[in-house]
């Protein structure tokens, strides 16, 4: 942002609260950019010992990653992972644990993430968000350096396995 959404008038960096925040320089406006995250949520979804895996639309082929989505207004997170799978790959999901929260700097988002199970394995997708998915048995997944991955690797671990992450841009070939 170049200018303030609220008068109009050119922002300017300044240090607020520990940080430099684009803050408007009109006494009477006040505005600050904050810059403050933004709540997604992230499941590992787990059916017959695999976990699905997958590709938004406009990914690159190699990048696939565990189903997200946005937090809508009025929604707990535990709902909205359980919507979000629903959505995304047309399964219905039970809940059965919170695995964590994560950064994901690049995108300015919270990832709060869980792991939830189906009861099959007959994906659909809506193919103007999904391109493709994957089951991958929990013998072969390979966590990844970036984002949902992390939560992945964690989940893991309460299985008993124990993976290094892999370079994001290598990941899920």
């Amino acid at each position: 942002m170049k200018y303030c959404p609220q008068c109009g008038q050119l922002l300017r960096r300044i240090e607020i609260g520990g940080k430099r925040r684009d803050t408007c320089m009109d006494g009477h406006c006040g505005f600050v950019h904050w810059n403050n995250p933004v709540p997604v949520v992230g499941g590992i979804v787990e059916w017959n010992d695999q976990v699905v895996l997958v590709r938004n639309v406009g990914w690159p082929a190699t990048w696939y990653g565990l189903v997200t989505g946005f937090l809508e207004a009025g929604e707990m997170p535990e709902e909205a992972i359980v919507r979000e799978v629903k959505e995304e790959i047309g399964l219905d999901a039970t809940l059965h644990s919170f695995i964590g929260m994560y950064e994901f700097y690049r995108k300015n988002q919270l990832l709060i993430c869980y792991h939830l199970t189906v009861d099959s394995g007959d994906v659909r997708f809506p193919p103007d968000e999904i391109a493709d998915f994957k089951w991958v048995p929990l013998e072969t997944v390979q966590p990844w350096s970036a984002g949902t991955g992390h939560a992945l690797r964690d989940w893991l671990r309460t299985r008993g396995i124990e993976r290094e992450l892999r370079d994001f841009t290598d990941a899920n070939n």
